[in-house]
């Protein structure tokens, strides 16, 4: 009280302010920067909080949301979106963790024994509800490094396979049966490159054929760099018995904005209704 009182009369010390900052505790700055970020001044990282959105939680989202919050979705909020996500940030939290550790009426998410339920960790849980805590701060992309060899390629892809791709094709590459296809000796990725670029870039919905099974599922489109679907691409195709292709950034970048050579959501013959 002391303190506002000279601040007031215009007698601002060093030892008030400093005095005063202290009350307040370092969270007041963090709040400023956090707030600013907030507001639209996303090309920071808060340092403090260490947690980013861009570094941290979207390769989360990908990997255990998108099936339901990804940027197609109708009924849901696209949490591949770090606006959307930042605005729906505290339900976010409560639905990952307060849910999920029962103080919340809600069902937590992702919803039990779903594929992204038995893949999402309790670490992950944790960085998602520090990440709300400290500010959901965007941060700033990874740094990319030019010319990097096949070898590293196959290592950044295998690690974006593990956090976004493993839920739905599992870590062997062997999918789910009846519900999402194999990569593994995939008969579909093999016969055309081009076709699985687009994939990737576009997501896919509907029936797709897969060494001789029928899937009708869908894939999101993923925020992905022309870096990371080079990358992550170079590692299917490497692993898992495939053709051994390597993907370039370049080759993603010229079929970006090209649409699927098949229909993306193919339309079904409308069957007469009787009654008609």
């Amino acid at each position: 009280m002391k303190l506002l009182l000279i601040a007031k009369r215009g007698k601002v010390t060093r030892v008030a302010v400093a005095a005063l900052l202290a009350l307040l505790g370092a969270g007041f700055g963090a709040a400023i920067v956090q707030n600013a970020s907030a507001e639209g001044q996303v090309g920071t990282t808060n340092e403090a909080a260490g947690i980013t959105y861009l570094r941290d939680i979207q390769p989360i989202f990908m990997g255990k949301c998108s099936r339901c919050h990804n940027s197609q979705a109708r009924f849901v909020y696209n949490w591949l979106d770090y606006k959307t996500a930042f605005k729906d940030r505290w339900e976010i939290r409560r639905r990952i963790w307060d849910s999920w550790q029962g103080h919340y009426y809600k069902e937590s998410m992702p919803i039990q024994n779903s594929p992204e339920s038995l893949t999402i960790t309790e670490e992950e849980r944790i960085r998602i509800k520090d990440w709300v805590s400290s500010g959901a701060v965007r941060g700033v992309p990874p740094i990319i490094t030019a010319n990097r060899s096949k070898g590293q390629k196959i290592e950044l892809g295998r690690q974006l396979f593990t956090s976004i791709c493993a839920a739905c094709h599992q870590t062997t590459g062997l999918g789910i049966p009846n519900t999402f296809p194999p990569l593994a000796g995939s008969d579909y990725l093999n016969a055309d490159k081009n076709r699985a670029i687009k994939t990737v870039i576009n997501g896919r919905q509907g029936e797709v054929i897969v060494n001789s099974r029928k899937f009708n599922n869908s894939m999101p489109s993923f925020p992905l760099s022309n870096d990371d679907i080079a990358n992550v691409l170079t590692f299917v195709y490497n692993s898992f018995g495939n053709a051994g292709l390597e993907i370039s950034p370049d080759e993603v970048e010229a079929l970006r904005g090209q649409p699927m050579d098949e229909p993306i959501n193919p339309k079904i013959p409308r069957t007469p209704s009787p009654y008609e």
